[in-house]
């Protein structure tokens, strides 16, 4: 049988990178040769909270080394069994703010769409690791009301997509998404949060590129990096071409016990995220999640951190320190 090569059977790139992703823990455990001593709580808390890490990004991680700050971030513990005072399954109160099927609208002139539960990778520290998608995530079948809610809402002129990661949706989705959004008038700026291009740089594709840009809507797109080393030459290629485009481009960071918690490794990451062509925009501490407190850097002890960086650092490259609080009207900046 000679196979069907009609572009709309097959998948892209991107696509079948995600597919051969590492779910099973035992799997990253070999690849990376970590010690097995490790593994049954990796196991265990993987139940919790899956395993997922595409193999680009595990390429990148020190092999033997349990305190690589790539690894930190997606590697499974047993810390994350222990309930901690103070942390819970919906630390930001995301679920307060549903005002319609798949929008969350905290604050007054922005709105957040939840396009979906999918994500390229499974953070850890990840403050949606407990949201309930299924019901408070973009429903095809409610879409009119979804939109109803953005034209009657005439004081929200910036829409965020949001998830999950929106940038695992297809092309035909986001671009169906995308006009909708740019037929109500009093919207005029549309904001993309995700981490896909760090992962696969190849997501960025130019039918991608051409659903932001056609829209007449300003576009952001705010990528997620924590540290210098999830800077690829792919990545910065990729994000060129959307510059070039004019999407602005803006990355905000977590502040994560072992990841990135000096100063040296801020002022680093700062430094290559300019040079990438992509602003510094949050630093954020930490949402107390629960099964994420070993991740903690405490707010005195943080903003000691960002000061120290603030004194070596030209004020372009330095991200606003920030911290997300239950019912607030804005982010809460700290310094």
């Amino acid at each position: 049988m000679i196979p069907r090569t009609d572009p709309a059977w097959q998948t892209s790139s991107w696509q079948l990178q995600l597919a051969r992703a590492f779910t099973r823990v035992e799997d990253l455990f070999d690849y990376l040769e970590l010690n097995q001593a490790l593994l049954p709580a990796a196991r265990a808390a993987a139940i919790q909270f899956g395993l997922r890490v595409p193999t680009a990004y595990a390429a990148r991680i020190e092999r033997g080394n349990p305190d690589d700050p790539l690894l930190r971030q997606v590697l499974p513990l047993a810390a994350e069994l222990i309930r901690t005072a103070g942390f819970n399954t919906d630390p930001v109160a995301d679920q307060n703010s549903a005002a319609a099927p798949g929008i969350l609208h905290k604050y007054g002139g922005r709105a957040l769409l939840i396009t979906t539960g999918a994500c390229g990778i499974h953070c850890r520290y990840c403050f949606r690791r407990h949201y309930p998608y299924s019901e408070f995530s973009i429903d095809r079948k409610r879409w009119n009301q979804t939109v109803a809610y953005l034209e009657r809402t005439e004081q929200i002129t910036e829409v965020i997509l949001s998830g999950g990661d929106p940038l695992t949706l297809s092309d035909d989705r986001l671009a169906t998404l995308v006009n909708s959004l740019g037929g109500i008038p009093h919207l005029k700026r549309l904001r993309i949060h995700s981490r896909l291009p760090v992962l696969v740089p190849d997501r960025i594709t130019d039918r991608l590129i051409d659903c932001i840009v056609s829209s007449r809507l300003q576009s952001t797109l705010v990528v997620h990096i924590n540290h210098v080393r999830e800077i690829s030459a792919p990545l910065k290629l990729t994000l060129n071409q959307l510059r070039r485009e004019g999407v602005t481009l803006l990355n905000q960071s977590v502040l994560l016990r072992g990841v990135n918690d000096s100063m040296e490794t801020l002022c680093e990451l700062s430094e290559g995220l300019f040079s990438s062509g992509i602003l510094p925009y949050y630093l954020h501490l930490l949402d107390r999640v629960q099964g994420a407190a070993h991740f903690e850097v405490p707010e005195a002890e943080a903003i000691q951190l960002h000061r120290r960086i603030r004194a070596r650092l030209p004020g372009y490259l330095l991200p606003r320190l920030v911290r997300d609080d239950p019912g607030a009207d804005s982010k809460v900046q700290l310094c």
